[in-house]
């Protein structure tokens, strides 16, 4: 993305984020101010880590090797065509450039969807799925209980742990951005990254244009 193009999103989201860092956001929707914050590093990416992997008690033990072990983690806010409605952050984990992060403004707040890929560009069998969320959360956190269509998924797929996911964001603009995965039988998995310090923007991830802005 180019100097002119950040400074345009900006300038358009100005009134956003005026309001996500004002005590008294009255005229924007806590969706919309949490959208601009995350937009204001567009273009940018940040690396991570992992601050909490806690597995379910209730769940076998697994005899996989963890993929996220000694990986270099990254996220890029890179799909900024339209940041007041959609922003797409590939995760990167390693040289696994899979997954991307797909946030959308609903009529009713936001929609989390992970999008995965396999290095030829095809869809992963378990893709898009995630939630919208249900209520209207703040500028600084947005949680999404997993939607009936990844429920189907999930039990299709032999995922069945997965059904009571709820995904959350959390975003402290120039500080702080979080991802996170929890299940009530006690499943933890949290990722935070350093917004105060970019790295090198990473490849683009499997089956999407090389273009920073798509």
């Amino acid at each position: 993305m180019t100097t002119r193009m950040r400074t345009a999103f900006a300038i358009a989201l100005s009134p956003l984020l005026a309001a996500c860092v004002s005590s008294t956001p009255r005229n924007a929707q806590p969706a919309d101010a949490f959208l601009a914050a995350i937009a204001l590093h567009c273009g940018k990416a940040y690396a991570g880590r992992i601050v909490a992997n806690r597995p379910d008690p209730a769940a076998p033990p697994s005899t996989a090797p963890d993929p996220f072990e000694g990986k270099m983690l990254v996220m890029h806010v890179r799909g900024c065509d339209t940041p007041q409605r959609e922003l797409r952050i590939p995760f990167h984990v390693g040289d696994d450039r899979s997954r991307t992060w797909v946030l959308t403004r609903t009529p009713q707040g936001l929609r989390l969807k992970h999008d995965h890929r396999h290095a030829d560009g095809t869809p992963d069998v378990l893709t898009m799925y995630g939630g919208d969320t249900a209520t209207p959360g703040t500028a600084a956190r947005q949680e999404f209980p997993v939607d009936a269509e990844s429920i189907d998924l999930f039990r299709r797929e032999g995922s069945a742990a997965s059904v009571t996911n709820t995904w959350a964001m959390e975003i402290e603009p120039g500080e702080r951005f979080a991802y996170e995965l929890s299940r009530p039988g006690g499943r933890l998995f949290r990722v935070e990254f350093d917004l105060r310090t970019p790295v090198a923007t990473p490849p683009p991830p499997w089956g999407t244009s090389p273009r920073s802005d798509l």
